[in-house]
C-alpha cells in the first residue's frame, strides 16, 4: 500500500465512502420499492407536543403488545429482537396477530415486521383502543424504526395541530422484516410521500 501514490489512496478512500453511503440509501430504497405495504393506525404518544422541530413522533397500535394473546411466549427482555406477524383487520389497518423470538415466514397478506423491545411493563390498549394502565393491561412496548417521521422544513403546522387518531401511516415491510414509512395521511388524504431515494 505504501507504493500506491497518495492521490490514488485518497481516491480509493472516497470511492469506498461513497459506496457505503450508496449501500445505505439503496437498502432503504429497496424496502420502499419492493416491501409489502401495511396501513398503520397511530395512537397518542405525547398529546401536548406532536411536532418537534422538523419531525413527527408517532406511536402505533402495534407498538404495545400483549404476549399472552399473541402466541404465548413470555419473559421478554428490554433490547430483545422480536418478530410480529401483521394481518389486516376489518377496517384495513394492520393488527398484530403473532409475536415470537424466532422469525416465522411472512406472506404477501401477512408480513412479519421486526422490532426491538423498548419496555416490558407498558400500558396496553383496552377493547376500545384507548390506553389502559391497569395491572391486567400491561404489555410489551416495541419499536420498529417507524416512530419518527421527518417532514420538509416548515410544513409541519398542519400535522402539529392534528389529533393523532386522524393520522395514518402506510409503511413498507421488506421480506427480512425491516420497515420504512412510505406515506403519511391525515383523514385518508396524502400529506407526505417518501421519495424512493
Amino acid at each position: 500500500m505504501a507504493r500506491v501514490p497518495l492521490l490514488w489512496r485518497a481516491l480509493l478512500a472516497i470511492l469506498a465512502l461513497c459506496g457505503v453511503l450508496l449501500a445505505l440509501v439503496e437498502s432503504r430504497a429497496g424496502i420502499l420499492r419492493s416491501g409489502t405495504e401495511v396501513r398503520l393506525r397511530t395512537v397518542p404518544v405525547d398529546p401536548r407536543d406532536l411536532f418537534r422541530g422538523d419531525y413527527v413522533v408517532l406511536g402505533y397500535e402495534i407498538s404495545t403488545l400483549d404476549p399472552a394473546k399473541l402466541g404465548g411466549e413470555s419473559d421478554f427482555r428490554r433490547g430483545e429482537t422480536v418478530h410480529v406477524r401483521l394481518a389486516p383487520g376489518p377496517d384495513g389497518f394492520a393488527r398484530a396477530v403473532a409475536l415470537s423470538r424466532s422469525r416465522p415466514a411472512g406472506t404477501a397478506t401477512e408480513p412479519v415486521i421486526t422490532g426491538r423491545v423498548v419496555g416490558i411493563n407498558a400500558c396496553g390498549a383496552n377493547e376500545s383502543g384507548a390506553m389502559d394502565c391497569s395491572q391486567e393491561r400491561r404489555g410489551l412496548r416495541v419499536a420498529y424504526g417507524l416512530e419518527s417521521y421527518f417532514v420538509p422544513q416548515g410544513s409541519g403546522l398542519a400535522i402539529e395541530r392534528t389529533e393523532r387518531q386522524r393520522i395514518e401511516v402506510v409503511a413498507a415491510v421488506s421480506p427480512s422484516g425491516e420497515a420504512a414509512i412510505k406515506r403519511l395521511l391525515i383523514d385518508g388524504k396524502l400529506v407526505h410521500a417518501e421519495p424512493p431515494y
